[in-house]
């Protein structure tokens, strides 16, 4: 578990635009809705990587929970903490499929000095990011964090 510390989630700049929007609003809790397969299930932090055009780690939230499963009950549930303006564009998000996963998050943290795709690398040793997402450790997250405030 030592290396699974924190997650960085791949997002969509729309999304990310939305997130901090309802953050300024002065709500703390948020739901990311996935349709795929990858997302994290046990983790401290989530690290929101903004990818094209901005292709930068924008921000931080403390994780609270994945939850997978029907997706009408989970929009039910949690649909009013996601980024998605009503039902309908849930639907239309969701394309169908009964099975979806919210991952859950509060405390968004804006970066005030995001870290870009090309520094991220550098800190992580890497040559390049894997598409979905994936786990860092605790002394890399914080290292991270430390860069972007």
């Amino acid at each position: 578990m030592l290396g699974r510390y924190a997650y960085v989630m791949m997002i969509q700049d729309k999304w990310w635009k939305r997130f901090r929007n309802r953050h300024q609003q002065g709500k703390m809790t948020h739901s990311y809705v996935k349709t795929g397969r990858a997302h994290p299930k046990n983790a401290t932090l989530i690290l929101s990587y903004v990818t094209k055009p901005m292709g930068q780690v924008a921000g931080y939230a403390e994780f609270v929970e994945l939850k997978a499963g029907n997706a009408l009950e989970l929009w039910a549930e949690h649909g009013d903490e996601s980024a998605l303006d009503s039902k309908g564009q849930y639907e239309a998000f969701i394309k169908g499929r009964e099975r979806v996963a919210f991952i859950r998050f509060k405390d968004l943290h804006e970066a005030t000095k995001p870290l870009s795709c090309s520094d991220l690398l550098t800190e992580l040793g890497k040559r390049r990011l894997a598409r979905a997402g994936f786990y860092i450790t605790k002394e890399a997250a914080e290292k991270l964090i430390a860069l972007m405030e």
